[in-house]
């Protein structure tokens, strides 16, 4: 039996929450086809019980299997965008305070320069 993920066990209450839903909607969209378990599973290429932990949005399924079922319903072109970096607020934030930072370093800098300009002239 392999060890248990520390990634697994640790998973945030709010990201867990998030792949039920998925796991929801995508239940939802195999019931809507009118497909099986059976089909659905083998068009995913896993096993009948892989498709019910996947439906049931459980963490330890593969990202794969989550993304190829996405793939069949059409809508795997969002996963790329979900860490796209224009929507990545914290690190935008940290630019932009990094920015600031640098743009006060330079004023400095400048405002030293002309006093020492001054003093000599």
């Amino acid at each position: 039996m392999s060890k248990p993920s520390i990634a697994l066990s640790s998973l945030p209450p709010e990201a867990l929450a998030s792949l039920q839903t998925l796991g929801e909607h995508l239940a939802l969209a195999r019931l809507r086809r009118q497909e099986s378990q059976k089909q659905w599973a083998a068009r995913l290429g896993v096993s009948v019980p892989t498709l019910i932990r996947l439906e049931k949005g459980d963490p330890s399924v593969s990202m794969g299997a989550y993304a190829t079922a996405l793939w069949l319903l059409g809508l795997s072109g969002g996963l790329a965008e979900l860490a796209a970096p224009a929507k990545d607020m914290r690190a935008l934030e940290s630019d932009v305070r990094q920015a600031s930072q640098l743009r006060a370093a330079r004023t400095r800098a400048a405002r030293t320069a002309q006093l020492a300009r001054k003093k000599e002239g």
